[in-house]
């Protein structure tokens, strides 16, 4: 469920935020997903190459997601200006002209973004994708724990050029990167960062890379290091110790060994202080890759670090059926210890001063996976949902593991029951079907307008919320001491829409609506 009301925004503190907060908790989903999520499946194993192509070479064309995802952060911050503000990690890259100039070779980019932008929303920025997507690619694959913060504001136009290309020089490419805020050997640590993935490939830079001729590797990538598709500091020890086969330090084309120019710059002290220790590199990595996904745009303000939730709870929308609310949902915990004997209650308040407790089940969907377990909210293993009393109503969670109170911090975890859908909504029987579609309002409350928006994207990915439908309330019948009040619309079947009510100057929003074919049929609109 989505809320929108001020008194639910998100109140930052050091080390967690407050649910619910639609934006942090998509983020904070994506950011430590659970086994077999979207993103991380695009990761395992750490050599997928996934080309919308789909042209049967995706495990022996030599390139990797991963490779191809740090990248595209890298190319897309590239831009900033520290002095002026513009540029950063705002994916202006999903841009057409962006992507179609020289410094920005190759379709890495246009294949990171048919991936990612798969999970954009009017809540996750296309920009925080990338951020998440380097993120990702780095953790999965045997780096360190990235700092990952989110609100990054998608771009509106192309940012003007400036990423450094390989036949640069050296003072051009230290130039660049003070412009982006870095110093000469913090330069030296992002290359070396990013290039322990991936490798530059024949197509798009034939004058550094020949045709391998390999059917092991039918993209001709040459490697930067020899576990390409794994965070290690190989990138470093290959290159002291003179064995490294990076294309661009030992090159035949000296123009272009960019890597060898910008890693002896400072007489190869940080490349040996790399080589020397793993861990320093990886913890050079983890700061230098958080500064990078948080270089923005000026003005831009960043959330802070995103880390689990340890108490989250994941609702369906309130439903209404005649005097009952309909309440529904799992709680997610998060890094418990295996216990059968655990003990899980949600308390809740009420409108009428009422407090209800209810021991919760494990659930029977959904197992530990990457540290979470579920209990879900239904009383028994046959009943999804909780009865709830409509006059009475909702407005607090706490809970309770094995005694222990669980209300971040004492605020607990907000419900709003003031909009609410009904289940004497119905569909037709027509080609596409429609529905009459029925929400309610708690009395008291003043409602100045409702509709329905649309989850849409533009061409670049870019997701945002496009106002459809209007709501008109119903006639009172006879009985209007009900704790609700009632509202319909005619809808059509068309991309996922939420439910938005202007209620005493504040927004509500429901959502998503379920799919019409579940609902029960009704005469034709």
């Amino acid at each position: 469920m989505m809320f929108t009301l001020a008194l639910f925004a998100y109140l930052a503190t050091a080390s967690a935020y407050i649910w619910p907060s639609p934006q942090l908790d998509a983020l904070e989903s994506l950011r430590f997903p659970a086994e077999f999520s979207f993103i991380p499946s695009f990761l395992e194993p750490c050599g997928t190459f996934s080309s919308p192509a789909g042209d049967g070479d995706e495990e022996i064309s030599g390139r990797s997601n991963a490779a191809d995802w740090i990248r595209t952060a890298y190319h897309d911050m590239a831009t900033h200006n520290v002095v002026d503000g513009t540029g950063g990690m705002d994916a202006s890259i999903r841009f057409a002209e962006e992507q179609a100039r020289p410094e920005n070779a190759g379709n890495g980019f246009s294949n990171t973004l048919s991936v990612l932008t798969q999970v954009s929303s009017h809540n996750v920025s296309v920009a925080d994708l990338l951020a998440l997507g380097l993120v990702l690619a780095i953790e999965k694959c045997g780096g360190p724990q990235i700092a990952f913060r989110g609100g990054r504001i998608d771009a509106e136009e192309p940012n003007i050029p400036g990423v450094p290309e390989p036949q640069q020089d050296l003072d051009s490419h230290i130039a660049s990167f003070a412009r982006q805020g870095f110093t000469k050997e913090e330069m030296i640590g992002l290359v070396a960062c990013g290039h322990t993935f991936g490798g530059v490939q024949h197509d798009p830079f034939p004058d550094i890379v020949p045709e391998l001729n390999d059917p092991h590797n039918v993209e001709s990538v040459a490697h930067f290091d020899s576990t390409s598709t794994n965070f290690d500091n190989n990138i470093a020890t290959k290159y002291i110790n003179g064995t490294t086969l990076n294309p661009l330090v030992v090159g035949t084309n000296a123009t272009t060994n960019s890597d060898q120019r910008i890693f002896g710059s400072d007489g190869n002290v940080t490349m040996l202080s790399f080589a020397k220790s793993h861990q320093h590199f990886a913890s050079t990595c983890a700061d230098l890759f958080a500064r990078m996904i948080d270089t923005v745009p000026s003005g831009v303000q960043l959330t802070e670090v995103i880390t689990p939730l340890p108490v989250k709870p994941e609702l369906q929308p309130l439903t209404i059926d005649g005097d009952i609310l309909q309440f529904a949902g799992s709680i997610r915990f998060w890094n418990l210890t295996e216990n059968p004997d655990r003990v899980v209650q949600i308390i809740w308040d009420d409108h009428v001063g009422g407090v209800h407790n209810l021991t919760l089940l494990p659930s029977q969907e959904r197992t530990p996976s990457n540290f979470m377990t579920w209990y879900d909210f239904g009383p028994t293993e046959d009943v999804e949902f909780l009865s709830l009393d409509a006059t009475a109503g909702i407005t607090n969670m706490q809970f309770t593991l094995d005694d222990k109170l669980e209300d971040q911090g004492g605020v607990g975890f907000a419900v709003q029951d003031a909009l609410v859908f009904s289940t004497t909504s119905c569909r037709t029987s027509t080609s596409p079907p429609a529905a009459k579609f029925d929400v309610a309002v708690r009395r008291g409350v003043n409602v100045t307008r409702m509709y329905t928006e649309d989850e849409v994207k533009d061409a670049t990915g870019h997701g945002f919320l496009v106002e459809r439908y209007s709501f008109s309330p119903v006639e009172p019948g006879a009985a209007t001491n009900t704790p609700y009040t009632f509202w319909t619309a005619n809808l059509t079947q068309n991309a996922t829409s939420y439910v938005t009510a202007e209620i005493d100057g504040a927004k509500i929003s429901v959502g998503p609506i379920a799919a019409f074919l579940a609902l029960p049929s009704c005469p034709e609109l």
